[in-house]
């Protein structure tokens, strides 16, 4: 059985060369002759051609013809619909990595350039941040990691990460038509369900205490996984889609994020996304407990400031701003908080 389906997809491949070479229809019984395979396998190439968004038509006595391959996920389709300024961006897309993060930070050591990008279609050992791991099956998200080389100080590495935020809520908007939002630091929410995370990781140069390169990674749930999320996850995860997402949906959204990402990092010091970053907070108005060492506290979030902190209103009456890794927020009753909010 697995040998079979190897030979299947050697049989896609083959039968997409057929159609990219003729300037007419193909008969099945033609390409089924041509490569030494039943009929019923150049049906089943052809049916995963199309769920690979290869639009091929087929018409009775007619045979096969491929249309458009616009909505294919491969870099070419990806670059086509990137803006000016992006000539210097090179997109290496896989079929699987451990974690496009991992893999990448192994490019930036051998001294790759700034603008690499690294996409898979699935990941073994997807990577979220604090150690946990990122649910990463094939066909249901954007795997997707960006080296950098900025000339920041490693305190503001922090801004690398909320500038990703603004762009991807912004690419999920502009692709699926519906707001999306962010939940301080990082975590892009969709309706209420979480369908992105960021995870920036940075080598430092402790002579001038500024970064040698940043890896931004970005993980977006395009479609729910046929099995649903696994149960630890359930409740909080969400998709652009639940069923049947555009074929063109990874494609449009790996450029729209790389477009908007970008435009801001190139004038990162101004810092020109921050209005759209405090528009965009899941959490302002919200009730939320946090803790900090082994103190728990109660308060309103009332919003976020320049620098990118939690400004909250304590029970007390009294002001507080908490930089990223300063809190954690308490999550029990969190979801149901931010489920329940009306933006």
């Amino acid at each position: 059985m697995k040998k079979q389906e190897v030979v299947g997809l050697d049989i896609a491949d083959r039968v997409l060369g057929i159609l990219r070479e003729s300037q007419q229809d193909v008969s099945g019984e033609a390409i089924a002759a041509k490569l030494g395979v039943s009929r019923s396998g150049v049906w089943k190439a052809v049916k995963k051609l199309r769920e690979d968004g290869y639009q091929v038509e087929a018409g009775t006595n007619r045979g096969y013809r491929l249309v458009s391959e616009s909505g294919v996920y491969v870099p070419g389709n990806i670059r086509r619909l990137l803006g000016p300024g992006m000539e210097d961006i090179e997109i290496d897309l896989r079929e699987e990595v451990s974690s496009t993060n991992t893999v990448l930070k192994e490019l930036a050591e051998q001294g790759k350039p700034e603008g690499l990008v690294l996409i898979a279609k699935r990941q073994s050992r997807g990577k979220g941040r604090l150690g946990r791991s990122f649910y990463s099956p094939e066909g249901s998200g954007l795997y997707m990691s960006i080296l950098l080389r900025p000339g920041l100080a490693a305190e503001d590495s922090l801004f690398i990460t909320t500038a990703a935020a603004v762009a991807v809520a912004g690419a999920v908007s502009a692709v699926t038509g519906r707001q999306a939002m962010i939940k301080w630091v990082n975590d892009v929410y969709l309706e209420g369900k979480k369908i992105c995370g960021i995870l920036t990781e940075a080598a430092i140069d402790f002579e001038n205490n500024g970064l040698n390169y940043a890896v931004l990674g970005i993980g977006v749930n395009v479609q729910e996984p046929p099995e649903g999320f696994p149960p630890e996850i359930s409740e909080v995860a969400g998709a652009l889609y639940r069923y049947d997402a555009p074929v063109d949906t990874r494609t449009r959204l790996a450029a729209e994020i790389l477009n908007r990402f970008f435009g801001f990092y190139r004038a990162l010091p101004e810092r020109s996304y921050m209005g759209e970053y405090k528009k965009l907070s899941l959490l302002t108005g919200l009730d939320i407990t946090f803790q900090q060492g082994r103190e728990s506290w109660e308060g309103k979030v009332l919003g976020i400031d320049d620098e990118a902190r939690l400004i909250v209103r304590l029970a007390s009456g009294e002001e507080k701003s908490f930089g990223a890794g300063e809190v954690s927020i308490v999550k029990k009753g969190l979801l149901e908080s931010i489920q329940s909010k009306d933006i």
